[in-house]
């Protein structure tokens, strides 16, 4: 049975994001990584350029096994094969530490993200069952530069930041953050008390915070446009690799 997805620039560019140019440097680093081995069983029946096409489609629709198998001609079983073999290969390549003459600046901050898997989510502030992803980014480029592991959503995020591993990534370069990170060492926003209204000062400094914490916030809605992250099926580690992988396209796209 033929499909009717293929690796075509139509295709790709509607379901990644990205210029065939770009899809060819992701394929570039899938393949780096091993993705063109075999599985363990019997040999692909389809070429990468396809196989990675189809993970993305499955990260970018959320569909169903049963209904992207039709889509690329092959099977349900195979489609889970597939996005279980390469979708951990798209993982977020480690950020390049700042250049010590260049200032940077980065922003953290965490989203909820719905999941089924009851060992990976908690019932949440968002009256779902969600986990917390903590996720930087540069203030510049706008690029993703790191992300955690998921932790339950009824977490805080300065919790979740601590536990996360990430404080150690960011050593020597200063991290942009809301009031829920106070005490976490990170650049926040001046905190009213009683009785003690802010000077005129501080007001429009916690106003340039805002305006530079959104490109956070508007990260989020571009990477949240992949449907995984709205209602995530995986289980296990598939959250995580899912957060990477949208990632991973949302970087390639934003670098043209």
């Amino acid at each position: 049975m033929g499909g009717v997805l293929r690796a075509e620039q139509l295709w790709v560019e509607t379901f990644t994001g990205l210029r065939m140019s770009g899809f060819a440097g992701l394929l570039k680093v899938v393949r780096e990584r091993g993705g063109n081995g075999p599985g363990g069983g019997r040999p692909w029946c389809l070429p990468l350029a396809d196989r990675v096409l189809l993970v993305a489609v499955y990260y970018r629709t959320n569909l169903t096994m049963r209904q992207l198998a039709p889509l690329f001609g092959i099977s349900p079983a195979t489609v889970c094969r597939v996005i279980q073999r390469l979708g951990p290969l798209l993982a977020l390549a480690p950020a390049p530490r700042p250049v010590a003459d260049v200032e940077r600046l980065w922003i953290v901050d965490g989203t909820l993200i719905p999941v089924r898997d009851r060992t990976v989510g908690a019932s949440s502030r968002n009256y779902r069952f969600s986990a917390n992803v903590q996720v930087i980014i540069d203030a510049d480029t706008r690029l993703v530069i790191a992300s955690s592991r998921p932790a339950p959503g009824n977490k805080a995020d300065a919790h979740v930041w601590r536990a996360s591993g990430l404080p150690a990534h960011c050593e020597g370069t200063p991290v942009l953050a809301d009031g829920a990170y106070l005490g976490c060492g990170l650049i926040v926003p001046h905190r009213k008390r009683a009785r003690r209204p802010l000077l005129r000062a501080q007001e429009e400094d916690n106003a340039e915070h805002r305006r530079v914490r959104a490109r956070v916030e508007h990260t989020f809605a571009r990477m949240k446009n992949w449907k995984i992250l709205r209602d995530c099926r995986q289980k296990g580690s598939g959250l995580h690799h899912a957060v990477q992988a949208v990632a991973t396209m949302h970087n390639l796209a934003q670098a043209g």
